[in-house]
């Protein structure tokens, strides 16, 4: 059975299918890039040598050391190189590195004994490092000669111009005293701004409140980018951009959480 529709009916159907059509090339035409960003970027350290990495990642962050301030990752090359293929597209610097920290005091390969390290002579805010001395003066030369190694034999090229965050944990070894840790952290930021780096604060919060305790914004550290870790999720990790910075002064840019078995890291700028 045909109906018969009137020719002024025709024409407004037309309309409107044409309408549609546009607006449905219109949609098609967007790139899937604007509906949801840049995607996140990732960490990688030792525990990853040998083992296959992320791949399309927007920013990627790589660990110098071996577990210990002292050592060296044995996959460093090849783990920068991986970072060198980051696509971008944050506010955050296509690859960055990250080190890790302690105090181990008496129970260390080595410990500072005097104000010089390698034949430069530091100016230190906590006073004379004498032998046998584990207080804030000697704290501090110790982070000023752990950041002095990452920059000079990890095989680092152009170090002034990496953003180097500092991996700030209870699993490392630290001192009871907390101004002798913020001083060791103090030490170590201050040997990367001699150079020209940047610097940021890593840890959870719990974790550095228990190490560092509350910074003064006398210290070289209230202003440093926190990089808050603890969230098991993207959904965690983007609501912790809102949390309070590791120091007053400071603001949080980067969060981290755990998926697949990798440490994924979300761009709060």
């Amino acid at each position: 059975m045909s109906v018969h529709i009137p020719a002024a009916c025709r024409k407004r159907v037309r309309s409107v299918l044409a309408a549609a059509a546009a607006a449905l090339l219109t949609f098609a035409a967007a790139p899937a890039e604007a509906a949801t960003g840049p995607g996140p970027g990732n960490d990688v350290s030792w525990p990853q040598c040998g083992k296959a990495l992320p791949k399309g990642q927007s920013f990627g962050i790589v660990g110098v050391n071996d577990g210990l301030a002292s050592n060296t990752n044995p996959c460093l090359g090849t783990q920068l190189t991986w970072a060198g293929t980051s696509t971008g597209g944050t506010g955050q610097p296509l690859v960055a590195l990250y080190v890790n920290t302690g105090n181990p005091g008496a129970a260390g390969s080595w410990w500072p004994s005097s104000n010089t390290y390698r034949g430069t002579a530091v100016a230190n805010p906590y006073g004379d490092c004498t032998a046998g001395s584990y207080g804030a003066a000697c704290s501090y030369m110790y982070g000023y000669a752990k950041a002095y190694d990452d920059a000079t034999i990890r095989g680092i090229s152009n170090p002034a111009s990496y953003l180097w965050w500092l991996d700030v944990e209870t699993g490392n070894s630290w001192s009871a005293d907390t101004l002798a840790n913020r001083a060791d952290l103090e030490g170590m930021a201050a040997y990367f701004a001699s150079i020209g780096a940047r610097t940021g604060l890593y840890s959870a919060r719990s974790q550095w409140d228990q190490i560092v305790g509350t910074v003064p914004s006398t210290s070289n550290l209230y202003r440093l980018p926190s990089w808050l870790a603890g969230s098991r999720s993207l959904a965690t990790a983007k609501r912790k951009c809102d949390d309070a910075p590791l120091t007053a002064g400071g603001h949080v840019t980067l969060t981290q959480y755990v998926s697949g078995g990798f440490d994924y890291d979300h761009s709060c700028i």
